[in-house]
């Protein structure tokens, strides 16, 4: 950097937030590799291990909006570095557990920890990024969940090995100790407390207003105001779009090995490789839509048009891989149509979490965690309603539900969710 130079210091808070959901993640699903040990060892069944794996997601999308709120109230740098250290001594609990009473509740204290994550990054982005890299920085810190869950298994193989299943919770916990101490040791949570961000950079972050003086932030602490929120038709449109794509990507994040097992005679080494493909193609997914987000508002100026577009694009691309996936009677083919499938998805990570960036303000971490818990609920039930489908229907079923859904979705994002709408602004008569 020179002095007249612009400095760069928000780029490396992508790196944090990037570490930041590749932990996240790595925690999250650390225990589904370890699942077949732990379920030997204390005698678990498939629906007890369904309810402890469970626990987590219904804690998770239960305090999506408390954790945004707090977000929002004290700001990123001190409720990261706390939530983080909590669900790190939380992930570390797990090899204490000793029974499956335990085992939920330390899963559902954990889940609680990360239900402030996102909403506490996007909160973070808020108040870093200008609009027009708001949907490149959610893309690509997103694309590291994909990443963290894509190199889990391995890491995890190693572990356990080397040590045992106990040692895997005790690293994983170690890993986000460091990162709350890290984080709360560099990062401000405004660019104007950075000792390293310069003037251009902070131009380049607030723009001008019309007297030529940088625009300043929005430093009080903001008052959320609950009777407009829920009363908006926008922000029920955010929640009701993002439902359908965490509905589906619970799909492959919780059926997947088993479909191709069960369903596609794949050998357990064969799953180990195919299962991986959809999860890797969803990382480059979140880069491209947001970077796709990005290059629309820029190049138009239409923050409808760049939002609208890529998220239509991701879901209706989803049904066109997702479909033939379930139909086809090759496996080898099923595998393809669905990393395509996961790609066209992931896409649409970018514009769902820039929007709540465009029209939630200084509240953007309470609109987020909103967003967020509606999307979980659909995480919660997708494993449970494709279960249902198979044994009682077939396992095309659920596919063809989903399919539905995300028709659905891109409906909302055409005719109803409004990017440049705010879910602040009371309705005008």
């Amino acid at each position: 950097m020179t002095a007249s130079g612009t400095s760069h210091v928000r780029w490396f808070l992508i790196f944090w937030l990037f570490m930041l959901s590749a932990v996240a993640f790595l925690d999250r699903v650390n225990i589904s590799t370890v699942a077949p040990v732990i379920s030997k060892e204390f005698g678990f069944d498939k629906v007890t291990m369904g309810i402890i794996f469970s626990a987590f997601v219904w804690a998770y999308a239960l305090f999506q909006v408390p954790g945004g709120r707090l977000n929002d109230r004290f700001g990123p740098r001190r409720v990261l570095a706390i939530i983080v250290a909590y669900w790190s001594v939380m992930t570390a609990a797990t090899a204490a557990a000793t029974g499956a009473v335990s085992f939920v509740i330390v899963r559902f204290l954990f889940g609680i920890g990360e239900g402030g994550a996102f909403p506490g990054a996007t909160r973070a982005m808020q108040l870093w990024y200008p609009r027009h890299e708001r949907g490149f920085v959610q893309g690509v810190t997103h694309s590291a969940s994909r990443l963290g869950a894509a190199i889990a298994p391995p890491i995890v193989v190693v572990i356990m090995t080397t040590w045992n299943w106990q040692a895997v919770f005790y690293v994983s916990g170690g890993v986000g100790a460091i990162w709350a101490i890290l984080w709360f040791l560099t990062y401000r949570n405004f660019p104007e407390q950075h000792p390293l961000v310069n003037e251009r950079e902070l131009e380049h972050i607030r723009g001008r207003d019309a007297t030529g003086s940088v625009n300043q932030a929005q430093s009080e602490k903001p008052s959320v105001p609950w009777a407009t929120l829920l009363r908006s038709r926008n922000m029920w449109a955010i929640m009701c779009a993002y439902f359908t794509y965490v509905y589906c990507l619970w799909i492959f994040l919780s059926w997947l090995p088993s479909y191709l097992v069960d369903f596609r005679h794949f050998t357990l080494l064969k799953v180990g490789l195919f299962a991986s493909l959809p999860l890797f193609a969803g990382v480059i997914g979140d880069t491209v839509g947001g970077l796709a987000t990005d290059w629309l508002l820029h190049k138009t100026g239409n923050t409808k048009l760049a939002r609208r577009s890529v998220a239509i694009v991701g879901l209706l691309g989803c049904v066109c891989f997702i479909v033939p996936a379930a139909l086809t009677e090759d496996a080898y083919t099923a595998v393809y149509c669905l990393t395509g499938a996961m790609f066209f998805l992931k896409c649409t990570i970018g514009p769902s979490w820039a929007v709540p960036m465009d029209v939630g303000g200084k509240c953007s971490g309470t609109v987020s965690g909103m967003m967020n818990m509606a999307g979980n609920i659909g995480g919660a039930l997708s494993p449970i309603v494709f279960g249902v489908l198979v044994q009682f229907g077939s396992w095309q079923a659920p596919f063809i539900v989903a399919a539905g859904l995300l028709v659905l979705g891109a409906a909302i994002w055409a005719f109803w969710l409004d990017p440049d709408v705010s879910v602040l602004e009371p309705i005008s008569a």
